[in-house]
């Protein structure tokens, strides 16, 4: 029981005895304006000296130097004028409580505390000015219910719990508007999240029931310590949904920053690429601060342009501007470069053959100044400078973060880019994570057991633990390795960039040292090759604790899907090159062996694991139009070489192979138009509660698995990360044509945001 004056600190805020009975004082003082009332009533010509007068002046003598008593300690303690200020915005009820407390503004500085003032003190001080009686009861009736209204507000703010600053809960006033990735419960309306963790998820009375519940007090407060707080709720925006932070699981991040250097990509032409050039060279003050300076740029594309052959020396020569300076550009598909006659008279003589590459010379035989695959490594490259690498990581982690990225990929790092992601993790300077694959060079000496791996630095950033390995090239240049000859040229069925003796050398020594090995692999025969060398190395190998990947795997036989969902070997696949190759695919193919290019839904249906990716800046980062590829297999422009119902090229599939190895159990007389609804890959043959877990999962839990995170990252549960998303519309219900009409409203890492705002 507390004693009178004493101060009582509940939920760690000082709370005085006064305030807390102040409210209780109010009620006493408005009682005895009621009897006075009461008196008059009785007697109205009464002048303070008959019966009633005087009841009122012993009931007074008692009860209000209490209510002025507790007044008087309440300022004391705490200054009750500073707490109206605060709380109030307009001066009403300060007004009201100082007019019936003018002892306190000439009090005593004696005062003591927890001390009963003398009467002296306790006298109206002041002029007095002549009112009615009705008019002074009146009066001091709304001075009195004003001070109790002001001071029960005080009390109230300063008795409740305080929140907790670290902790909120997240919810959607809509409902299960909350797409968690989680098969037990995929939808909900709220999360929970102290500090960077998810420590509750449920419906808005769930979440706020479960809060004083010893389960979450024990995460949120130290042991020991018995402290009660409130739950401070924010709401997302009305038709907006949360998803778990999206991730790119194949991606070039300071490639993709040069990229943006050079608008490359919307060139029409090799003239207008070369003009792209001459501006850049004329607007970047280090460019003209240096003559010698390499331009470098990427995103050239010869497929889309009026005549799709490869662009020359003489091409960037046209200009002086840029003739007279060093320059590689890369194509966008990473597996070319283009050059002036500058640079190419820079280098040593060429050699006639390149192992795993080519060199595209005239009919003469004379370099052209394009390089494919190995052959890129022909031209030698001055290492980027350290600002050079700052400006393209500033390009790529603005896009990306805007773009609703939590995670990429990064499916590269040479050793100059390592050391720069070492360094930023060093100092704490990354805004986003990153899971770095480490280039393998077949003629370098080993290093998996002297090279330690790096996992989780910068509080789970920063991971660099695997190694990346080329199989073969790209099915864009004509590189990648088919069983047949390519159908534009059948001189050739592409190459391998690194012999199948090599891969099973290698491949199990990295494995068994710790690394995880990750193959680059777009044609059948090169993904037919790296399934055998993984089936091998796998064998006494728990595929869980490796996790090996194929990167891309394109196009691939039925019988090799089936061996890679067999093996738990992961399927790392880009759906926006679907809607990108579609346009020369039967052209390179055919009519037959295209319906086995970008068969997402056949690899799924083997029970192989996916994980989608970008492979920016071969295609946009934006994970949003790798989601639209998926399901609506079209263009962004909603075109398609099979119409506006999108690229399906299993509906011309007529014979048994189709019902055996694609729709399991569908009769082999099943039309053509079931067949075409059975294939939708991703969305179109799911039920409705399939297609958050299914759709979303190739962006979320799946890279998390891919890249050893699946305990931390990938889904919105408790125990996880708190990486989420908040997206302005539905996109798993919205039409399709309006999926690229989203925008991504917040990013957020370890529960902070990144970009945006609620």
């Amino acid at each position: 029981m507390l004693r009178r004056g004493e101060v009582q600190g509940q939920h760690g805020t000082p709370v005085l005895w006064g305030i807390q009975m102040a409210p209780y004082r109010m009620i006493d003082a408005v009682g005895l304006v009621f009897l006075r009332f009461k008196a008059r009533k009785k007697n109205p010509l009464c002048d303070r000296s008959g019966p009633s007068e005087e009841k009122f002046h012993f009931l007074s003598d008692r009860l209000l130097p209490k209510f002025r008593w507790a007044c008087h300690n309440a300022h004391h303690y705490s200054n009750p004028v500073n707490i109206y200020q605060k709380i109030f915005s307009g001066r009403f009820a300060i007004k009201a409580a100082w007019s019936i407390m003018p002892d306190l503004r000439n009090r005593s500085p004696s005062a003591g505390k927890g001390v009963e003032p003398k009467a002296e003190q306790l006298k109206p001080s002041g002029p007095h000015y002549p009112q009615s009686s009705d008019s002074r009861i009146l009066t001091k009736l709304l001075y009195l219910l004003s001070t109790v209204f002001a001071l029960c507000w005080v009390v109230f703010f300063n008795t409740r719990p305080p929140y907790v600053s670290d902790a909120y809960a997240l919810c959607s006033k809509d409902g299960p508007m909350i797409y968690t990735v989680d098969p037990q419960r995929p939808r909900v309306q709220c999360i929970v999240i102290r500090g960077p963790t998810i420590i509750d998820m449920g419906s808005l009375e769930e979440v706020h029931r479960h809060w004083d519940t010893p389960q979450i007090l024990d995460q949120i407060l130290p042991k020991g310590e018995a402290l009660k707080s409130r739950l401070e709720t924010r709401f997302i925006r009305s038709g907006s949904i949360i998803v778990p932070g999206l991730s790119d699981s194949h991606a070039h991040m300071l490639e993709y920053g040069a990229s943006r250097l050079i608008p490359l990509e919307s060139a029409g032409t090799a003239s207008d690429a070369a003009a792209a050039v001459k501006r850049f060279i004329l607007a970047d003050e280090d460019t003209q601060a240096d003559a010698e300076k390499y331009v470098e740029g990427w995103g050239w594309d010869h497929t889309q342009w009026p005549v799709q052959e490869f662009p020359t020396a003489a091409d960037l020569d046209k200009d002086p501007v840029v003739r007279s300076r060093k320059v590689v550009l890369q194509s966008k598909d990473g597996h070319a470069i283009w050059v002036n006659s500058r640079v190419l008279e820079s280098i040593p003589p060429l050699p006639d053959t390149v192992e795993g590459g080519v060199i595209v010379r005239d009919a003469a035989g004379n370099p052209t100044g394009c390089l494919l695959d190995n052959a890129q490594y022909l031209v030698p490259m001055p290492p980027p400078t350290k600002k050079d690498l700052e400006k393209r990581f500033r390009l790529v982690t603005e896009d990306a973060l805007s773009s609703g990225l939590t995670s990429i990929h990064d499916a590269g790092f040479d050793p100059k880019s390592l050391e720069f992601f070492k360094q930023l993790a060093a100092e704490d300077k990354l805004p986003i994570r990153i899971y770095g694959m480490t280039y393998f060079d077949e003629t370098a000496e080993y290093w998996g057991d002297k090279v330690k791996p790096i996992i989780g630095a910068a509080n789970g950033k920063f991971t660099a633990r695997s190694v990346k390995i080329f199989a073969d090239g790209a099915l864009r240049s004509g590189g990648s390795a088919l069983f047949e000859p390519y159908t534009d040229n059948p001189s050739t069925r592409g190459f391998m960039r690194i012999e199948p003796e090599v891969l099973n050398a290698w491949i199990p020594r990295f494995l068994r040292d710790g690394w995880q090995v990750n193959v680059h692999a777009i044609g059948d025969r090169a993904n037919a090759l790296v399934i055998d060398a993984f089936e091998n190395a796998l064998k006494g190998i728990n595929v869980t604790a490796s996790r090996p990947r194929l990167e891309h795997a394109q196009i691939m036989r039925h019988v090799d899907m089936a061996r890679l969902g067999k093996l738990g070997v992961i399927a790392s696949i880009q759906p926006t090159h679907a809607t990108s190759d579609m346009l020369f695919g039967e052209q390179r193919l055919g009519p037959e062996r295209v319906k086995l290019l970008y068969a997402f839904r056949s690899m799924i249906n083997h029970g192989a694991r996916v994980t989608f990716g970008s492979d920016a800046p071969v295609e946009t980062m934006n994970p949003l139009y790798g989601f639209f590829a998926a399901v609506a297999r079209v263009a962004p422009d909603g075109t398609s070489p099979h119409g506006p119902d999108g690229w399906w090229v299993y509906p011309h599939v007529e014979n048994d192979v189709w019902d055996a190895h694609v729709v399991a159990g569908s009769p082999s007389n099943a039309s053509r138009e079931k067949k075409r609804s059975e294939v939708r890959p991703l969305r179109g043959d799911l039920a409705p509660a399939e297609i958050p877990h299914l759709l979303i999962a190739g962006m979320t839990i799946d890279p998390a698995y891919a890249s050893f995170t699946d305990d931390s990252l990938g889904t919105l549960t408790p125990g996880k990360r708190a990486d989420y998303v908040v997206l302005s519309q539905n996109i798993m219900t919205v039409p399709t044509d309006e999926i690229l009409a989203t925008e991504v409203l917040l990013t957020a890492i370890d529960g902070k945001p990144v970009y945006g705002e609620l």
